[in-house]
């Protein structure tokens, strides 16, 4: 693998599976769907899955000096807590733990946000990728009080 490409790939790979799974507990609750149910399913498929893959993709794309792998396992490791903390605090109602994982979710940002710094790539992707980099910083907040309220 070249390597861009492999440090995309686990984001890919780990994202995409995120992806199944929110379909999968969707198909699975179909019948009996509790607020629940729908929102872990919508939460899987966007934040776990699509916004890994961009993250992941997106800073494969703008770095002009690739992250190492320790800082590659450590933004892996720190997003997928992130996210299963949120999962389970929700599902579980547990405020402290959703909120917990929402600081490893914008810490991870910071991550992703320091690898990146200094792109020289061209103007719209690095624009491109500070936006969505925006969005996901400004909706933890948003969703962690949606989360716990």
């Amino acid at each position: 693998m070249t390597g861009r490409v492999s440090v995309a790939f686990p984001f890919l790979i780990i994202g995409t599976a995120h992806v199944i799974a929110g379909g999968m507990v969707a198909a699975v609750t179909a019948r009996t769907a509790t607020e629940t149910a729908s929102w872990a399913a919508a939460y899987l498929v966007l934040v776990a899955g699509v916004a890994q893959v961009m993250l992941g993709g997106g800073q494969a794309y703008v770095c002009d000096l690739l992250p190492g792998t320790r800082t590659l396992g450590a933004q892996l490791v720190m997003w997928n807590t992130g996210n299963a903390a949120v999962l389970v605090g929700v599902t579980e109602t547990r405020g402290w733990l959703v909120n917990a994982g929402g600081v490893l979710l914008v810490a991870t940002l910071a991550l992703t946000a320091r690898a990146t710094r200094g792109s020289h790539v061209e103007p719209w992707a690095l624009i491109a990728f500070r936006a969505f980099q925006v969005v996901l910083v400004a909706s933890v907040p948003v969703g962690l009080l949606l989360a716990t309220r």
